[in-house]
């Protein structure tokens, strides 16, 4: 039974607590699954080519400085431990992909000897990167 003289107050509020651990979940998930890019910071004039296609970014990337230097992860790499270097990341990555960034000034020479590395690797595909051709 009511009272008359308590008055009857109906005090309708919304948890926002689940709605934040719900927002903070997805923002974790994103982040998780979204893949990231490794790229260096070289400067390099990439060749031309007109049937150049986009490629993997699970690809492992090699660069090649005008200089002739490769780099793997950031990191210079001598020509000799390229092939084992690769392998080590070929037996764990998914794609057995690598893709060679060089400068457009590097000789063919070059170029041919870090291809051939990546495939004694064991790599499936190995890829130059260029810079497309516009039209």
């Amino acid at each position: 039974m009511l009272r008359n003289n308590e008055p009857v107050e109906a005090e309708a509020t919304i948890d926002m607590a689940p709605l934040i651990d719900i927002v903070f979940i997805l923002l974790i998930f994103f982040m998780v699954t979204t893949t990231f890019v490794k790229d260096m910071k070289l400067e390099l004039e990439r060749p031309k080519a007109s049937s150049a296609v986009s490629a993997s970014s699970k690809a492992i990337r090699l660069f090649i400085d005008r200089n002739g230097d490769t780099y793997m992860d950031g990191e210079p790499v001598r020509a000799w431990l390229i092939q084992s270097k690769l392998r080590d990341l070929l037996s764990t990555a998914s794609s057995k992909v690598v893709l060679v960034v060089t400068d457009e000034g590097v000789p063919a020479g070059k170029l041919v000897e870090v291809v051939d590395q990546a495939r004694l690797a064991g790599a499936e595909s190995v890829g130059v990167a260029t810079k497309k051709e516009a039209g």
